[in-house]
């Protein structure tokens, strides 16, 4: 499959495709670590699944994991990595590709183009 101008399409990450992975990683860009309740209920998700998906972008070196205690309770801690990061700003540079190219085609066919944010 090609873009609209020949080319490949926009790079999507399989890894942060997913809306749950997607959420953790941009609500994860934008602190330095969250604690996995805060994660859980950010992204209203049941224990298992967050764990399941903090430990999936684990094995891809997106996320780091840090397990502590808070006095005497034990607690687990999430980070964004660099590559992390790194993969979020791909893909959504992706994303905003495929929004721009899809205003693009909608203009084209109503003889209107529109200009991002307007």
């Amino acid at each position: 499959m090609t873009g609209p101008t020949g080319g490949a399409p926009p790079a999507l990450d399989r890894e942060l495709h997913h809306p749950t992975r997607l959420a953790l990683a941009a609500y994860l860009s934008a602190c330095g670590e969250a604690e996995f309740a805060v994660l859980r209920d950010y992204c209203q998700v049941s224990d298992s699944t967050l764990s399941k998906t903090l430990s999936a972008l684990e094995k891809t070196g997106y996320v780091g994991i840090r397990k502590g205690h808070l006095g005497k309770r034990p607690r687990t801690w999430a980070a964004l990595t660099l590559t992390g990061r790194r993969a979020l700003a791909r893909h959504l540079a992706a994303l905003e590709e495929i929004a721009a190219t899809a205003r693009r085609a909608a203009g084209a066919g109503t003889g209107t183009e529109e200009t991002p944010g307007g």
